[in-house]
């Protein structure tokens, strides 16, 4: 059509160029953004340079018969001529007609594939997501501008703006970014990882912590002057004895602690210790009676291991794990927090170790905090225990600069803290990477420090000593703190249970009593010491006159404490029971009747893993007892 008229009929189909216009529901032919188009196109004029059509009108003309005239012969061929005309004329009208009725039906043919085209076109373009908008054709002069055209009843793909953009362009720096980081991080990790010293349990251990029971972990300081700036102090060829030592406690709920200090001068047994050497073979180092603690560690080549068998034989805890500090421990951790808070009531000048502080209080850190924890001629008696109460308040004053916002909120101290931590700890195989010590921080940072209490052994002068240099266990009252550790019972007070549930545990102890002769009982052994259940007969039998009693064997399956079960009409022969053992109420557990060897009913004693021996008591102290040393960790106390 009009695009032949212009010579580019080779690559432009004339269908093509009609486009449906929204606003009008009108085709309108479109050349090109160079060239000026009607608002509406009307019906095409012909033009004087168009050919004449084929004559379609012509063959049907001269296929006509012609009519004769009756005139005369010039008449005729006048008439003839001026019928020939304007049959001629007719024919060329009839052509005109017939060839715009063509041109007509071409441009309807042309709209409607240009519509299919335009569809399909718009189709493929919604699928790729590429759509663009048809450019709108030039305006004439005077013209009403014409919104740009496009299918009735869409509107017209919009330009991405800056803005978006600007989205674009940074989503996908903030996504590189990222993948960056977490580079980064992962090869931080790595690094953290590479720093974790580890060593063996030697099968010492529980295994592990976990997170839905208690958890106890062994931590020890070492004397060993390893180091920079650590030559001087004391005894530079130390191997490394157990100088200080605290079997940490935190309770199943988290709601409380115990920091139990160790004296390094207490007597004890250390027992034979399997311990893993360098080549990867095994050795036992056999143990030696009636020594100092502290050659727990170190001492033939002990390893820390050996200082958790210690501490198992000593308090009836067995650890979860253990950490070791050394010398550096205490410079870089207080320096990666910013120093810690301490208090002196005196005036110190310690030429031993280096401390001269003033009375009062004092930010201390790095070397100044060590000397702070080693000190002991200038405060209290000037011995180990005088030094364990600096120890547990430097210890209280880091934990509470660990757990204030000033740490927690400080990204390059949270760095400092993990890249000394790493670094100057010696931990237990299973303790060996970032993410094990990590979730061992969240469950330890649950604990909220004025429920973590730190006491000390209770000890007194090794009777067997003219000059006064080691210590021995205060047995009645280490006793009742080692159970109070084993039972899980906190130091502080902490919230109670609900007052229904203690009452009701309480009102199992009340009540009447059976006499001894009349409580029938089946013994049971749930994880005590094999032969205990023999023992605890014999005991009942001869001692407290329970004849109606039997050794029922091993228990289906172990128990940590020991449990005493017993039907509602038999609740007299449990309480008379429960009075000779030293049971308590939560001990008690009321249920179904069952019967002994001989088929008569009976009461349940199942010994667990708390049971010490027949004639025990086996109750736990719910405080601590009278003249034991305890502070909080919530608390600046000054040493005196």
């Amino acid at each position: 059509m009009d695009a032949q008229g212009r010579g580019r009929a080779d690559d432009i189909d004339p269908a093509d160029q009609w486009v449906l216009n929204p606003n009008t529901g009108e085709y309108e032919l479109r050349l090109g953004p160079s060239a000026p188009q009607s608002a509406v196109p009307g019906p095409r004029r012909p033009r004087s340079s168009d050919a004449a059509p084929p004559a379609r009108g012509r063959k049907e003309a001269a296929g006509r018969p012609r009519r004769e005239g009756t005139g005369r012969e010039g008449s005729g061929r006048e008439g003839s001529g001026r019928e020939a005309a304007r049959r001629e004329g007719a024919g060329r009208e009839g052509a005109r007609r017939e060839g715009a009725g063509r041109e007509n039906r071409s441009r309807e043919t042309g709209r409607r594939d240009a519509q299919g085209r335009e569809a399909a076109r718009r189709e493929g373009a919604a699928r790729e997501g590429a759509g663009r908008a048809v450019p709108p054709p030039r305006r004439r002069r005077g013209a009403p501008e014409e919104p740009p055209p496009g299918r009735r009843g869409r509107r017209p793909v919009k330009k991405s703006s800056k803005g978006k953009k600007i989205l674009l362009w940074t989503g996908g720096t903030m996504a590189f970014v990222l993948v960056a980081g977490a580079g980064a991080a992962y090869l931080y990790v790595q690094h953290l990882n590479d720093n974790i010293a580890s060593v063996s349990d030697d099968g010492a251990s529980t295994g592990g912590f976990e997170k839905d029971k208690a958890i106890n972990i062994l931590l020890i300081g070492t004397d060993k002057r390893t180091g920079k700036g650590n030559e001087s102090y004391g005894d530079a060829g130390s191997v490394g004895h157990a100088d200080t030592t605290i079997l940490l406690h935190v309770s199943k709920d988290r709601s409380n602690a115990t920091a139990l200090s160790i004296p390094r001068d207490l007597i004890v047994d250390v027992p034979d210790c399997p311990t893993t050497q360098d080549d990867g073979s095994q050795k036992v180092i056999p143990g030696t009676q009636r020594v100092r603690f502290n050659t727990s560690l170190g001492q033939d080549g002990r390893t820390p291991s050996c200082t958790m068998r210690t501490v198992t034989e000593l308090t009836g805890v067995k650890p979860d794990n253990f950490m070791v500090a050394d010398f550096n421990a205490v410079k870089t951790l207080t320096s990666a927090v910013g120093g810690v808070e301490v208090c002196l009531g005196k005036d110190i000048d310690d030429p031993d170790s280096h401390l001269k502080l003033s009375k009062g209080t004092h930010t201390i850190e790095g070397e100044q905090a060590l000397a702070f924890v080693r000190t002991r001629h200038a405060v209290g008696f000037g011995g180990d225990l005088s030094r364990i109460g600096l120890q547990q308040q430097f210890l209280s004053a880091l934990m509470r600069k660990l757990k204030s916002n000033d740490t927690l909120t400080s990204p390059q101290k949270m760095l400092d803290l993990a890249e000394a931590g790493t670094e100057a700890l010696t931990v237990d195989s299973q303790l060996d990477s970032i993410g094990k010590l990590k979730d061992l921080g969240l469950e330890l940072g649950k604990l909220n420090v004025k429920n973590l209490t730190f006491t000390t052994v209770p000890v007194i002068d090794n009777p067997t000593e003219k000059v006064k240099a080691t210590v021995v266990l205060d047995d009645s009252k280490a006793t009742q703190v080692f159970n109070m550790i084993r039972n899980d019972v906190s130091f502080t007070a902490v919230k109670q249970k609900k007052k229904k549930e203690a009452a009701a545990v309480a009102a199992r102890l009340k009540g009447s009593k059976a006499p001894a002769s009349e409580v029938r009982v089946r013994i049971l052994n749930g994880g005590a010491v094999s032969g205990s259940a023999q023992k605890m007969l014999q005991y009942l039998q001869v001692e407290e006159g329970v004849t109606k009693s039997e050794n029922a064997g091993n228990a289906p399956e172990a128990l940590k404490k020991t449990t005493l079960e017993y039907a509602p009409e038999q609740a007299d022969q449990a309480r008379r029971l429960a009075a000779i053992m030293g049971l308590s109420g939560s001990a008690m557990k009321p249920g179904d009747s069952v019967t002994n060897s001989q088929g008569l009913p009976a009461i349940t004693l199942t010994l667990g893993k708390d049971f010490e021996g027949a004639g025990v008591p086996l109750t736990a102290p719910d405080k601590a007892p009278e003249g034991v040393d305890k502070s909080t960790a919530d608390k600046v106390e000054c040493a005196k």
